[in-house]
């Protein structure tokens, strides 16, 4: 029997190790049937998910699903219209105003994309930030429409003050929401206006800030791979293998991915990537290591997409192989 249970541990570790998937739906099944309803048009069946989800466990997943799902702005205003006082239709308007101002937009360089484009891009957010407001009137409460307000304020350059002040009123509601501090540390990265410091400041202040555990410890690592982007070929390698940045991954992981009470749900499985591929792009084999067995082989698309935008997967089993994983 002893015989029989090492063989099935070790085998285990076998399948984990050569197997690796794309995570769906942040592993939740309530992603999956609000994206079908979105799909379906059902507006009920869209309400109902997140009527069941409450503000308190962080609604944005649920939201930036619908939002990215085409055709939602066919019909979302008739259920706007049907129910003139409820928060729930103008906020998912909202979110789909937002994702489909970014679609205008595109992901390239501003340089690249068109006056045209810019037009529709900025007409789309500010038409976004019209059912945000309303919704947050209805909804004093909410953290969701303040969240979606700081992604429409960075699309329309509100300016450092205001942006600060949208996040600000994000965390009163809902302290440690991680997609609300994810969208700041992209407010205060160099890319967008900031500076590496204030972006390295903010990420530690903010884990500093949060229960042990918290999954804001992603913003440590986070803040290291936007700098490893922004450097050329070998600048960046160093600078990912210098041993102030290595220490302040090690003291986010044991704040966070590596903590006995690291939180479960939307966002975990992110986390666990997030500090694999830094620890792994530090050179840091062991803690790479223990990061990659957190994934539990479960690969998000957010960060690998930066090594390899057509095949995260196989970006993380390249980088899993190199540390030995």
């Amino acid at each position: 029997m002893a015989l029989l249970r090492g063989a099935g541990l070790s085998l285990k570790r076998l399948i984990g190790r050569s197997g690796a998937q794309l995570e769906k739906d942040y592993g939740d099944p309530a992603v999956t049937r609000i994206r079908e309803a979105a799909e379906a048009a059902d507006w009920a069946g869209v309400r109902d998910v997140l009527a069941a989800r409450p503000e308190s466990e962080d609604r944005s997943w649920l939201l930036w699903t619908v939002g990215d799902v085409a055709g939602v702005e066919e019909w979302i205003h008739r259920a706007v219209a049907a129910e003139p006082d409820s928060a729930l239709p103008v906020l998912v308007a909202g979110a789909r105003y937002v994702s489909w101002g970014w679609e205008a937009r595109t992901g390239a360089w501003a340089k690249d994309v068109s006056r045209e484009q810019f037009e529709v891009f900025h007409a789309r957010l500010h038409r976004a930030e019209e059912f945000l407001y309303a919704a947050a009137e209805r909804e004093p409460a909410w953290a969701s429409p303040w969240h979606f307000l700081q992604v429409t304020g960075r699309g329309l350059q509100v300016g450092p003050v205001v942006a600060r002040r949208r996040f600000e009123a994000t965390v009163r509601r809902d302290p440690f929401h991680l997609r609300a501090h994810q969208q700041q540390l992209q407010q205060v990265c160099k890319k967008w206006g900031g500076s590496h410091e204030e972006m390295h400041a903010f990420a530690r202040e903010s884990v500093l800030k949060a229960p042990e555990g918290s999954l804001l410890g992603q913003l440590v690592a986070v803040a290291h791979i936007e700098h490893w982007l922004s450097l050329d070929s070998g600048p960046d390698e160093q600078y990912m293998r210098r041993s102030d940045v290595v220490a302040s991954l090690r003291e986010a992981a044991e704040r966070s991915v590596l903590h006995p009470d690291f939180e479960r749900g939307a966002g975990r499985v992110q986390v666990c990537n997030t500090f694999a591929m830094a620890f792994s792009l530090a050179g840091e084999a062991i803690m790479a290591r223990r990061c990659f067995e957190a994934t539990e082989g479960t690969v998000s698309e957010f960060p690998w997409y930066y090594v390899n935008g057509e095949n995260p997967v196989a970006a993380y089993r390249h980088h899993r192989s190199t540390v030995g994983a």
